[in-house]
């Protein structure tokens, strides 16, 4: 396969789109190679079901144009920091060979995101790693940088993502089990079927106009790094 540009790690199905759909289509657009990687299959979910979570996932996927898009079946609202789950994501990096990794970033409401960033982080470290799982090449990913899923603050980074916002839109959407409080008959209320995707672009309109654009979104960096485009 390959080699991917950017690899984006979200816990479930609609992180990436929620955190950085916009920088996604925009990327795909320049002609990168970007893949998204959900580390579980949302099984615990209160609304939808794993099988069409999956079927919104592909759809939300079309919408951006992703080259790559894999679950790695990890328990939901189970994930834990162990050898065998950093093995399973370090031979999903060196599968796919990505420069850049995106994870969520380090504070964030739900445990599953602050999990998933720690075992990222801890994966991308180990994947360059000579002797750590020798029978598959290492690869050294170029930088890890940080999306925001709920809350933002300490923005080190701004994608300027107007012109194809329509297209974050789209993704979104995609998951109506997830926003749409009447995508099912059995729908229960949740924080995301109560106007979470206009509070989503609400953030993304005030820190793109903070920045001098129509929408944007922001990211966090542990690292100095220079871009124009990831």
């Amino acid at each position: 396969m390959e080699p991917l540009d950017i690899l984006v790690f979200g816990a479930h199905a609609d992180d990436a789109e929620i955190g950085m759909g916009g920088t996604i289509a925009k990327h795909v657009k320049e002609g990168y190679r970007v893949g998204v990687c959900d580390l579980t299959f949302a099984e615990m979910s209160s609304n939808g079901t794993v099988e069409l979570r999956q079927q919104e996932a592909a759809h939300a996927s079309t919408v951006l144009g992703l080259s790559s898009r894999s679950n790695l079946g990890l328990p939901d609202r189970g994930l834990v920091h162990s050898r065998e789950t950093i093995e399973v994501i370090v031979e999903e990096i060196r599968r796919l060979r990505p420069r850049i990794v995106f994870a969520p970033y380090w504070v964030d409401r739900h445990p599953d995101h602050v999990q998933t960033s720690k075992l990222i982080e801890e994966a991308v470290f180990n994947a360059k790693l000579r002797n750590y799982m020798p029978n598959i090449p290492v690869v050294n990913v170029e930088q890890l940088i940080y999306y925001y899923i709920n809350d933002v603050e300490a923005v080190n980074l701004t994608v300027d993502i107007s012109e194809v916002y329509a297209t974050k839109q789209e993704a979104l959407r995609a998951y109506r089990s997830q926003f749409d409080p009447f995508a099912t008959n059995n729908s229960v209320a949740t924080p995301l079927t109560n106007g979470y995707l206009e509070r989503v672009e609400s953030r993304d309109s005030l820190l793109g106009g903070s920045r001098g654009c129509a929408y944007a979104e922001g990211f966090a960096i542990k690292r100095p790094y220079n871009v124009s485009l990831f």
